[in-house]
């Protein structure tokens, strides 16, 4: 599949290097994206020696239980990604879900991809990780589950710091859940903080275990 989406979007070049391919990305491509292969903590995905609970989680646990992250969002991979969410590349979804589904071996109940406000998906016309979701899993993504209630600024115009109180009541679960585990599938995880509060609405509603599947992790800068 990879080889056709090359051919027919990319006409057998890479999309990176512009060079010849058989894949959406050469050989040479593919072996410089950022994959994580160091140390991280389990919960939040950022580093810890020894693959431990860190610091920040123990010290102030989020809602979700685990994040798996294929990438480290630095360039080439953030090249990917914005032509994905911005440019409306939809053919590299499924290069970037194969990434990430190389990194998961916990089986969920449901999946739900990170809704965009209405104005949002109307302004952009898809959702990214809707994209991604579909690629990913097996399990069809429950687009009708969760809902993003208003059109609060986007996270990314704003500080690390103000970004937990701007996305605060953002989500309503459509229905109550009854145990389960449920994956959160999004493009990119910087705070956390939008994950975390689709998370706490998630386990509100009944869901026992939340996990984070993203293609790729922001590090602080001082990581």
């Amino acid at each position: 599949m990879q080889k056709i989406l090359s051919t027919l979007f990319f006409g057998g070049s890479c999309f990176l290097c512009r060079g010849a391919a058989r894949e959406v990305l050469c050989a040479d491509c593919d072996a410089e994206l950022p994959r994580l292969t160091r140390s991280l903590c389990p919960r939040c995905a950022l580093d810890s020696p020894g693959g431990e609970l860190c610091g920040r989680c123990l010290a102030h646990p989020p809602h979700y239980d685990a994040t798996i992250a294929a990438l480290a969002y630095e360039f080439p991979a953030d090249a990917l990604i914005h032509a994905l969410k911005f440019r409306g590349e939809l053919a590299l979804a499924p290069l970037l879900a194969r990434l990430l589904a190389e990194r998961i071996f916990e089986s969920v109940d449901c999946v739900v991809a990170v809704p965009l406000s209405g104005q949002r998906l109307r302004e952009r016309g898809y959702n990214q990780a809707v994209e991604i979701a579909r690629q990913l899993s097996a399990k069809k993504p429950d687009l009708a589950l969760c809902v993003r209630e208003g059109d609060a600024r986007p996270q990314m115009e704003l500080p690390w710091a103000d970004r937990q109180k701007n996305i605060r009541g953002a989500f309503r679960c459509t229905r109550e859940l009854i145990g389960g585990t449920v994956a959160l599938i999004d493009d990119v995880m910087t705070t956390g903080a939008t994950l975390d509060e689709l998370a706490r609405t998630l386990k509100r509603a009944g869901a026992a275990r939340v996990v984070n599947w993203v293609i790729a992790r922001t590090f602080p800068p001082n990581d």
